[in-house]
């Protein structure tokens, strides 16, 4: 069981005076870079996969009977 505090005792230290944590306007800045970055990749796969279904439905009219 003492092993178990002092690696909570260390962990608390560790995070505390050790570990350097980003300013307001860092954490703010990475934040918009991470929604732009989404918004983007969500567009391109948005528009690949109407891209594949166009194609899809395309090709499925070619093989209905008239």
């Amino acid at each position: 069981m003492e092993k178990f505090f002092a690696v909570l005792k260390e962990s608390y230290h560790e995070l505390t005076n050790e570990v350097t944590w980003p300013s307001w306007a860092s954490l703010q800045a990475s934040t918009i870079v991470v929604l732009v970055a989404t918004v983007i990749l969500t567009s391109i796969v948005f528009f690949m996969d109407l891209g594949s279904k166009t194609l899809m439905d395309f090709i499925y009219d070619l093989n209905k009977p008239r």
